[in-house]
């Protein structure tokens, strides 16, 4: 077994603390990993204080993972020890279903096995995820991540980057497209630049006056708030494609509203109940409403390649392990531009000191 320390919540109320661990030896076509740097996604707060009423205690959350192969299986055959690796949001699916032969992994119709809180296919032990030393993970859900790169920034693609990046793909964006962004947080920053990259006209669409100058620096091309009446009207079917990154519920009418005939706007925010709205904003249009959850293991191969030949890294602050609680506070404020990671070599020194 491996020997592991990270961090954990051990209850809902409970500041995160030390927590030594052991990782599975390794099977034969497992990939041992030193991690590096993990980012803090939403998502690990959510579960931090059980939000969804699902989390398994102890939770060692961490999702968007890079580090450098340390080990690797017998029957291992595209890694070696000191290759750069990476892990995003699974580490495992029943791989045999038509979504996981597509590679759609993510969509897997029995059940995806998640970086942490999830639970192990084979010994139905809850998984822990990055905000730790080292994971071991089967070799078919490790990323390769390209050399060269600053891999603090590289962190959040593995979570921000691939559910932005992913919708972008699907519903073909690119050059001569006009593309709305709703919301600047740690997915609207990455779906700008990416947006940005594939050569499409992006506006940033939001309810913050003060985030322009923020939008354009990222590549925004235009600039819309959505609480400016008149500014709504004008740009009334102006958009092939929306990607809408609000996290909490909302009224997506004003929305589908900027959408032109056969767009579509794309939710990757919000999972909570939607306002209701008229059946007609959709079909006297043919509009599409739709969702989007990250992506397969290809599409995030994809888009690291991407993002290497582009120079597109998300924006973030490195963060010491111990700092986590008051990255918390911050991110529950939105209080962040736009993605903390934890620089994992502060892991031991904070848990000598705490």
């Amino acid at each position: 077994m491996f020997q592991c320390i990270g961090f954990a919540a051990a209850d809902a109320a409970t500041p995160m603390a030390p927590f030594s661990f052991t990782r599975r030896d390794l099977r034969p076509r497992d990939v041992a990993i030193d991690i590096a740097f993990c980012g803090v996604c939403h998502s690990d707060l959510h579960y931090v204080r059980n939000d969804w009423g699902r989390t398994v205690y102890p939770c060692v959350p961490g999702h968007e993972i890079v580090g450098r192969v340390s080990a690797v299986g017998a029957e291992v055959s595209r890694f070696k020890a000191g290759d750069l690796a990476a892990v995003g949001c699974l580490v495992d699916s029943c791989r045999d279903c038509s979504s996981c032969r597509a590679g759609l992994e993510q969509y897997c119709n029995t059940r995806m096995v998640t970086t942490y809180n999830g639970k192990d296919r084979e010994t139905g032990e809850p998984t822990l995820g990055g905000y730790s030393d080292r994971i071991v993970v089967t070799e078919d859900f490790v990323l390769r991540v390209p050399e060269g790169l600053d891999l603090a920034r590289v962190a959040p693609l593995l979570c921000a980057g691939i559910t932005t990046y992913s919708p972008l793909r699907h519903w073909k964006v690119g050059p001569g497209q006009k593309v709305g962004i709703v919301g600047l947080g740690g997915l609207g920053h990455m779906g700008v630049k990416l947006a940005a990259a594939m050569g499409a006209e992006v506006t940033m669409i939001t309810t913050s006056p003060e985030k322009e100058r923020d939008a354009a620096a990222l590549g925004a091309h235009k600039f819309l708030l959505s609480t400016d009446a008149d500014a709504m009207a004008k740009h009334a079917e102006y958009f092939d494609f929306v990607l809408n990154t609000i996290p909490v519920s909302h009224d997506v009418a004003p929305y589908m509203a900027l959408v032109k005939l056969d767009g579509a706007q794309v939710l990757v925010g919000a999972l909570d109940p939607l306002k209701p709205f008229p059946g007609s904003a959709l079909a006297y249009r043919r509009k599409t409403l739709a969702g989007s959850i990250i992506g397969g293991l290809p599409e995030t191969q994809e888009l690291l390649d991407f993002c290497a030949a582009r120079g597109v890294l998300a924006d973030c602050e490195t963060i010491p392990m111990g700092e986590i609680e008051g990255a918390y506070a911050r991110l529950a404020k939105g209080d962040v531009k736009y993605r903390f990671v934890i620089d994992m070599a502060s892991l031991k020194g904070a848990a000598a000191a705490a």
